[in-house]
């Protein structure tokens, strides 16, 4: 686990035994805050003011068996999650919230289990977060795509010329003003459009 990295932390439990276990066990250097509620609803009500590296689940809720609001939480928001069952429920949970990403461990859970599985999930939260870095920078490069045409199509109609002329117009315009092409571009459609 890097440690340079913090994470922060939700745990959702009924049992303040279990709540304090798995706080305990965390380092407080890499793990920061820890937020601990102990039903569904509230941490409902937490996901949605507040984003987590990590959130783990101890089963059953008072207002819920816990497994499906595991699952959203994997499919909802960018957080690693864990969902804590009895060692005898393991094998139907895990089939039902696999799926969704959501790691099972069994209980009773030693501080080994503990550790391990806060790594794994610290692993999977630095996985998330480079996807959704390539996202964005994907949707970064394909917004700037679309204002380039979309400049180029304002030239090609106001200044009769061709595509190809419209593009090293874009390009050298914004080499020449120290800009990015995307910049260019929402100047061509701004000022012509």
């Amino acid at each position: 686990m890097p440690m340079e990295r913090v994470y922060s932390v939700l745990i959702v439990s009924a049992n303040p035994k279990f709540a304090e276990q798995f706080r305990t066990t965390m380092n407080p250097v890499s793990f920061s805050p820890v937020d601990i509620v102990s039903n569904a609803a509230a941490a409902e009500r937490l996901l949605l003011d507040k984003a987590f590296e990590l959130v783990i689940v101890d089963t059953p809720l008072p207002d819920t068996f816990g497994d499906d609001f595991a699952a959203d939480s994997c499919r909802k928001t960018p957080a690693a999650v864990a969902l804590c069952v009895d060692a005898a429920l393991y094998e139907e949970i895990f089939d039902k919230v696999c799926p969704s990403g959501v790691f099972v461990l069994k209980k009773p859970l030693s501080r080994e289990s503990v550790e391990q599985a806060c790594d794994w999930m610290c692993a999977t939260s630095e996985r998330l977060r480079t996807n959704r870095k390539k996202n964005i920078s994907l949707n970064e490069k394909m917004e700037e795509i679309r204002l380039v045409n979309r400049a180029k199509w304002v030239l090609i109609d106001k200044f009769a010329m061709s595509e190809s002329e419209a593009h090293r117009f874009i390009e050298k315009q914004a080499m020449n003003l120290g800009i990015t092409k995307k910049e260019m571009a929402e100047k061509v459609i701004s000022s012509y459009a």
